[in-house]
């Protein structure tokens, strides 16, 4: 999950992870009706594989998939897909197939520029396979954005972050009601058909297409409940399925239910895990040298009242465009990285504490094999605006933004406000999944959880492993959003194991991150140097 969805636009990366409700009830389709079981077999999809255009290392396909699954000779919608073969010479073992989160986010962009970060023997092995899922990215999409400009949106006026005070939470819901009208006259039966099973169903024409008779799966964040989808619509087909920071089912879903009293991140505790993920934050630097983290007071207790000072201060005077609400964003969305970031968001945060306005986080310069696609907020709104239900009522997310402060201070506030665009979303999905989560699969499934995670809680990763029939939870005790991100060589190795020989690490095991926060140097923590070891997880 990467934060509300006003920061969808600001870089391909920053992939909008709000969660949306829906308004309309529409009629379901008969997959709804059935349970949500194996929909109509569709052909698998021809991939015409060709070298990207702008990085021949990478080869690029589309694939053409029914709208909808109950009926594959109807509409029809394209996948962007892209492919890097294995690159051990005369090894190769199948393919993985990877989806980045979001949700929205497109597998053409961010699975090459996470590419690097895949263990090694992962890479030599398998050709890792990923796409754009419906409705995003390169493949066929929501795009509401000339509908919302003829409407004349008032998203000028929106403000970054989250809303304070009366005029700035009208402008905000006004802001997105518009947003879901453009979308509504853009194309409704689109909106209908993106749903997280229309996905799954998707990945498995494309398991097809490249030949495997079981599916080896990575999913990080939004890709957990993908594969969680996945592995109870089609559990007899499952050779490998890694979850990385992982999203509690019934939080997601609201237990089944579409009356939900709380928004899907409160559900899932993500406030609670970004207020903690904060704590460590200013204790590990106030526990470090000013040389090491810019922001340090000397000590934690004496960091923590410095940040606490700093954004009473930003409240009553921004710096510029540094907001109180748009620093608590920035504070939050950037302890997802732990290397550069907390670094270098402990030197935006002394800047601000010395009057001065920092320079905005860069976005990495790197260049995908595909164009960067259009990337608007409504693509991950869309997606899974029938996915997670959310209060229908605008009003009631100022009460429950202030619970969520009482609770959370400023995190939650951030990530109440991430999901009030469901309150207005005109679509409700024709095929939503709700569970049951617990089908018997072919082989285990192995699920990594980090205990400071901003986003996703180690809580979480608890929930799926009692929900699926079969898991075993591998223990980061570390920080940030997903092991890709923030490497460790042992969950890396264990992965590894665990994907070419289906060999789960022991019951309990946890492993450390290879370097730790605001450290100058530190031992990498791999299985084969003792870095690993089988520790009861805590």
């Amino acid at each position: 999950m990467t934060g509300p969805i006003p920061g969808r636009r600001k870089s391909c990366a920053a992939v909008a992870a709000a969660v949306l409700a829906c308004s309309t009830a529409l009629t379901g389709s008969p997959l709804a009706a059935a349970g949500g079981g194996p929909a109509p077999t569709a052909p698998a999809p021809e991939l015409g594989w060709k070298p990207c255009a702008q990085d021949r290392r990478y080869d690029c396909a589309t694939a053409t998939v029914p709208l909808d699954h109950a009926r594959p000779g109807g509409r029809t919608l394209r996948l962007a897909v892209v492919r890097r073969k294995a690159t051990g010479p005369g090894r190769r073992a199948g393919t993985l197939f990877f989806n980045p989160g979001g949700p929205g986010g497109p597998g053409t962009v961010q699975m090459p520029q996470l590419y690097e970060s895949f263990p090694r023997a992962v890479r030599e092995r398998f050709d890792i396979v990923s796409w754009d899922p419906r409705g995003t990215g390169n493949s066929t999409a929501v795009n509401c954005s000339e509908n919302t400009e003829k409407a004349g949106a008032p998203s000028a006026s929106r403000p970054a972050g989250f809303p304070v005070g009366a005029r700035e939470r009208e402008n905000w819901i006004a802001s997105y009601r518009e947003l879901g009208r453009a979308c509504e006259r853009s194309d409704p039966q689109l909106l209908r058909h993106i749903s997280t099973a229309d996905t799954a169903r998707d990945l498995d024409l494309l398991r097809r297409s490249v030949g495997e008779p079981r599916l080896t799966y990575l999913g990080i964040s939004y890709g957990t409940i993908l594969g969680a989808t996945y592995a109870n619509l089609y559990p007899d087909t499952i050779r490998a399925m890694v979850l990385d920071s992982n999203v509690d089912p019934a939080a997601w879903t609201n237990g089944g239910s579409q009356r939900a009293r709380l928004t899907t991140f409160l559900r899932m505790g993500s406030d609670r895990s970004a207020a903690a993920t904060l704590e460590r934050f200013l204790s590990l630097c106030g526990a470090a040298t000013v040389e090491r983290c810019a922001f340090s007071a000397g000590s934690p207790q004496a960091t923590r009242d410095k940040f606490d000072r700093l954004t009473r201060r930003l409240r009553e005077r921004p710096v510029a465009s540094w907001t109180y609400a748009a620093t608590v964003a920035d504070v939050v969305s950037s302890l997802y990285v732990v290397h550069p970031g907390w670094t270098e968001l402990a030197g935006r945060l002394q800047e601000l504490w010395q009057g001065r306005a920092p320079t905005a986080p860069a976005t990495p310069a790197t260049t995908p094999p595909v164009p960067v696609p259009y990337l608007g907020e409504e693509q991950g709104a869309g997606v899974l605006c029938g996915d997670s239900p959310n209060p229908r009522d605008p009003g009631a997310y100022h009460v429950l933004e202030e619970a969520a402060a009482a609770r959370s201070g400023d995190a939650g506030r951030y990530w109440t406000w991430a999901t009030e665009p469901c309150s207005t979303w005109p679509a409700r999905h024709a095929d939503r999944y709700a569970g049951p989560w617990n089908r018997p699969t072919a082989h285990p499934v192995l699920l990594v959880g980090t205990t400071y995670d901003p986003s996703t809680p180690y809580e979480g990763a608890k929930a799926m492993s009692r929900a699926l029939a079969d898991a075993r939870l591998l223990t980061h005790h570390g920080y940030g959003h997903t092991t890709l991100a923030n490497p460790s060589s042992c969950v890396s190795d264990h992965v590894g194991r665990y994907v070419l020989d289906g060999v789960l690490p022991p019951p309990g095991t946890s492993c450390e991150p290879d370097t730790a926060p605001f450290a100058a140097r530190a031992p990498r923590g791999g299985v084969a140097t003792g870095g690993g070891g089988t520790a009861p997880a805590r």
